[in-house]
């Protein structure tokens, strides 16, 4: 996307140095799940900006003051969290790098979520990256004026707060067995807290423990990266366990789980800019566009992409039963712009925004990329491809 930063990359890269670095990201006891990208995205000033906006325009509904009443419906019943904060600590927002009609580059819109991410395994990604291939001057992968060492001071700030940090845990469903392992251990390394399975808590009246050292330790904050949807895949013992998760319990969530449900597709019908593509509630649609080809049908509660109708009819439409569960959106269709060895491959970037405690807004600190060059962004989508996986952009500063 930077083209004479493009060129020079794929000039100097050789197998053998992404080799050592994929040798160098592989420092824990589990090997990473999934596949490292060759290279980054460079992102111009222009195209950072045009993100960003979309991002504060997005802000800008959820800290209206009635952002909560407008979203209460967002939350399935059977998943609803007591003791939800006043804000979520953390938001992704994922923008696909497409063509306008003009063919000029812009960033669109593709899902966004009040949840965290691979907040850990990014910086790793970012020191490895530079010690082996050099991050050109002027360019950072951080965002908001933040370098690696405020990154994670205000990490730790929002995950610790004044806890003592074996008062704090990375709460996640067999956490050692998901994909995005790495970035629970690089966590635990760079916020000092452990990570615990739900099928590890003891719960005494309304207080959790973990045993740490084979000693019962009180959890007083949860860094929750437990997706609730998942639950639902478990066999019945473990859903059985992870009920007290619903009950009121004395701790601080960090996010709170009702944020992942109420920042999400649906709150992308409230939200009207040129880099958010348009999205209405089914049950809205007064006429089916005549251009159904250029839309999406997606269900508001779904796990893992499960339901969307890619290319939708209107018989599709009409067999809909609950129409206020569903949205139609715009077609974004993704641009094959990052020039590899063999075809060029298509980029998706995700912002994180942090919102610490005190602050108004939350606040653009740091990103991830994928490449794809399949149908969707996806393994599935991207078998035996190189120069495609989990990456990051760097930024134009």
């Amino acid at each position: 996307m930077v083209p004479e930063l493009r060129q020079a990359y794929n000039a100097a890269f050789t197998d053998e140095k992404f080799r050592d670095f994929v040798q160098a990201l592989n420092r824990y006891r589990s090997p990473i799940q999934f596949r490292i990208a060759e290279t980054p995205v460079f992102v111009s000033k222009g195209f950072s900006r045009q993100m960003i906006d979309a991002c504060e325009q997005i802000v800008d509904v959820l800290t209206r003051p009635d952002f909560r009443e407008q979203t209460e419906r967002a939350i399935p019943k059977n998943f609803r969290v007591p003791n939800e904060n006043e804000h979520p600590h953390f938001i992704a927002f994922d923008f696909g790098v497409c063509r306008n009609a003009a063919g000029e580059l812009e960033p669109q819109l593709i899902e966004m979520q009040g949840f965290p991410t691979l907040f850990g395994y990014q910086v790793l990604l970012d020191d490895v990256f530079d010690a082996h291939f050099g991050i050109p001057p002027g360019y950072s992968s951080y965002l908001g004026g933040l370098n690696r060492e405020t990154y994670l001071e205000l990490f730790r700030r929002i995950v610790i707060a004044a806890e003592d940090p074996e008062n704090v845990v990375l709460l996640e469903l067999f956490p050692q067995q998901q994909k995005t392992n790495i970035d629970f251990y690089c966590t635990e390394d760079y916020l000092g807290i452990k990570m615990v399975c739900i099928t590890e808590l003891i719960q005494k009246g309304n207080q959790l423990f973990y045993l740490k050292d084979g000693k019962e330790t009180r959890i007083k904050r949860i860094y929750n990266r437990v997706i609730f949807d998942e639950l639902q895949q478990q066999e019945a013992a473990i859903q059985e366990k992870a009920k007290i998760l619903f009950e009121a319990l004395d701790v601080e969530w960090v996010t709170h789980p009702n944020w992942f449900y109420r920042i999400s597709k649906f709150t992308l019908p409230m939200i009207h800019h040129p880099n958010i593509p348009e999205t209405r509630f089914l049950s809205d649609l007064e006429t089916i566009p005549a251009d159904l080809e250029h839309y999406v049908l997606k269900p508001l509660f779904s796990f893992a992409g499960q339901g969307v109708v890619i290319d939708v009819t209107p018989e599709d439409i009409r067999a809909i039963k609950d129409p206020e569960n569903w949205i139609l959106q715009k077609k974004v269709e993704y641009a094959a712009v990052i020039q590899t060895p063999d075809e060029p491959a298509k980029s998706e970037i995700r912002i994180f925004y942090f919102w610490e405690e005190g602050a108004a807004r939350p606040r653009p600190v740091n990103n991830l990329a994928r490449l794809s060059k399949g149908k969707m962004i996806g393994v599935r989508f991207n078998k035996d491809k190189t120069w495609t996986g989990g990456s990051f952009a760097l930024f134009e500063q």
